[in-house]
């Protein structure tokens, strides 16, 4: 993966026409707020000028950012380019939704210079759609599909979920054969997680829907991972899969790599030189904490070295590159657990790195506690 530490820059747009039932990411779903947004979220970007070397990542996230309009999104990526230094060759993604995509919209990404579209399809089958309360329907998904290959980008990946009750092995495969049968460059695939206070979670709190088993969960994992390297994608994260090294999403890579990032907008956080902070999540606090002038950020935390010790195991054993033993060899007891892991089948050594197995990754957020000396 690569090893790039340039910084990445995340935009929150939090608007939605609908909330999904398990979605606990921050968004409202009045649209009359856009143009506060916007103009809150470019004189912000006028906080962090000069701190922040040239970024080479644009990630436009949501929210449905596909809810802006041509006009709104040329003017926030016109403020970003001539307030921030991107480099050109920068990775520049949008979320889209299924529902929201047209020809219009796809020509104005485009000429944004957007190179890098996710779309939010969650699944091919109409049933399970109706069940995760998506506006789009299976058919809307394959239209998307079809004008997206079309437009000529360059990197389209697709979001599916498993684990839904009552889906099957049968019903997941045929999800993932018609997603491969789009030949899309990237595939993020996520177990359903209920959170609790979202409409799933109270539904499950009180009995009226059941979790799958881990158990089940995992024979789902091992199957996704089994059915899309076969086809050629490489598991480089836990979730993700890519068709060739090129098509890494390398806004994310900053994350598991612990690179610097900068996110506006309510809710995102940033980090940098060891420091991590988040934005207010309130739409109407953070437009006029910055309106006023002042800043948005509602908490930040300067990690101690055993944070950033534990940070990197965790988010190392994430991804296919794992660790470098020199991270932890110095613990006391590390050659008994890296003995008995890869007699399990747990992880492998490669060129002084410990890296996950599938089984591996099943375990990946339990590892780093058994390295901690």
């Amino acid at each position: 993966m690569t090893d790039s530490n340039h910084p990445g820059l995340y935009v929150h747009v939090p608007f939605c026409k609908s909330k999904c039932p398990y979605c606990d990411f921050y968004s409202v779903t009045s649209l009359s707020s856009i143009p506060d947004w916007l103009e809150a979220t470019k004189r912000e970007t006028l906080l962090y000028r000069g701190r922040f070397s040239g970024f080479d990542s644009l990630y436009v996230g949501g929210g449905t950012p596909s809810l802006l309009s041509g006009r709104d999104l040329a003017t926030l990526a016109s403020h970003l380019h001539s307030t921030f230094s991107i480099s050109r060759d920068a990775e520049f993604t949008v979320e889209l939704n299924p529902d929201d995509t047209t020809s219009d919209q796809t020509a104005v990404l485009r000429d944004l210079g957007v190179n890098r579209i996710s779309l939010g399809v969650q699944s091919f089958d109409d049933r399970e759609l109706r069940f995760l309360k998506r506006r789009h329907t299976a058919d809307q998904a394959v239209k998307a599909l079809d004008e997206l290959k079309g437009a000529g980008f360059a990197k389209v990946g697709l979001d599916l979920m498993y684990g839904l009750p009552g889906q099957t092995k049968s019903n997941w495969v045929r999800t993932l054969e018609q997603a491969v049968s789009f030949d899309p460059e990237h595939l993020s695939c996520y177990q359903l997680t209920v959170h609790e206070g979202t409409p799933l979670g109270k539904l499950q709190a009180k009995g009226e829907i059941k979790p799958i088993t881990d158990i089940k969960g995992s024979a789902f994992f091992v199957l996704t991972s089994a059915f899309l390297q076969e086809k050629g994608y490489i598991h480089y994260e836990v979730s993700n899969f890519a068709k060739e090294e090129g098509n890494l999403c390398r806004h994310n890579l900053k994350y598991w790599n612990r690179a610097p990032y900068l996110g506006l907008g309510p809710s995102a956080h940033s980090y940098l030189e060891g420091t991590r902070w988040w934005n207010l999540v309130d739409l109407e606090g953070y437009c006029r904490a910055v309106v006023q002038g002042k800043s948005p950020v509602a908490g930040s935390e300067t990690l101690t070295p055993e944070q950033v010790y534990l940070e990197t195991m965790l988010l190392g054993f994430r991804t296919r590159d794992g660790v470098d033993q020199e991270v932890f060899q110095h613990r006391p007891g590390t050659k008994e657990v890296l003995r008995h892991l890869q007699q399990a089948g747990v992880v492998q050594i490669l060129d002084r790195r410990v890296v996950p197995t599938v089984k591996g990754f099943l375990v990946a957020d339990s590892l780093p506690v058994l390295f901690s000396g």
